[in-house]
């Protein structure tokens, strides 16, 4: 399964993946939205920035998943904390997910930076940072 994931401009971290300093990607929630369940080792992520370019610029092969039981606030920072050496979140990316009900940790492997093309999401309504693509040669723009 291929996905297209959105990650932090910003935050810089593409350049943190592209440089081995980041291996891990998170997501998370007050419920089990998205990816929560969906992602799975060998999957293929292909990476996006949110700077509105609409570009993918990498990809990278899930090397292993972690969704969370039901967390309380301090659990959920706990974790996040646990995993920063991984996850090499900014001040307000860590804000943004600590404290969250439910976390995905996306351990990722084979990062490789890719000749950018765009994308069509027409089919994706106003899925927000992970769009469940299937096979990314279906909405990839020639």
């Amino acid at each position: 399964m291929d996905h297209v994931v959105y990650i932090d401009y910003k935050a810089r971290e593409l350049d943190h993946l592209k440089s081995g300093e980041k291996n891990m990607i998170i997501r998370g929630a007050m419920g089990r939205k998205f990816p929560y369940n969906a992602v799975n080792a060998d999957d293929v992520l292909y990476l996006i920035e949110n700077k509105g370019d609409g570009m993918i610029k990498a990809k990278a092969m899930v090397k292993q998943v972690f969704n969370s039981d039901k967390l309380t606030p301090e659990e959920s920072e706990s974790l996040v904390m646990e995993n920063q050496d991984k996850l090499q979140l900014d001040e307000n990316l860590f804000k943004r997910f600590a404290g969250k009900r439910y976390i995905v940790l996306i351990t990722i492997t084979d990062f490789e930076t890719l000749e950018p093309f765009k994308i069509d999401r027409s089919d994706y309504g106003n899925m927000d940072d992970w769009l469940p693509v299937g096979n990314i040669e279906k909405v990839k723009i020639k």
